[in-house]
């Protein structure tokens, strides 16, 4: 099975977690702090270098303010394959 850290799934995940820190007015910094992480953390998981588990996403979500419900409908809406440049947060 290919990779997906780079899959527009992948993509799409990414800039819903960037958007909505940046809604909630909160710095990279200040989110990893209140998971107890430095701020590499949330910088490789917003690079698309490193991904988020289950768990941590509950918990992001949570700080930021992020639909989870919502975010998921949006990833199975996107077809197995689609290219990353049919990801974008209007699809």
């Amino acid at each position: 099975m290919p990779s997906t850290i780079r899959s527009p799934r992948q993509l799409l995940l990414v800039q819903r977690i960037i958007e909505a820190r940046k809604a909630a007015g909160m710095t990279q910094a200040e989110l990893a702090g209140r998971l107890g992480r430095h701020q590499p953390f949330i910088a490789n998981i917003e690079s698309g270098q490193r991904r988020v588990d289950l768990v941590e996403l509950i918990e992001l979500a949570g700080l930021v303010g992020l639909d989870l419900h919502h975010v998921i409908d949006k990833l199975e809406s996107l077809p197995i394959g689609t290219p990353a440049t049919d990801a974008s947060p209007d699809n």
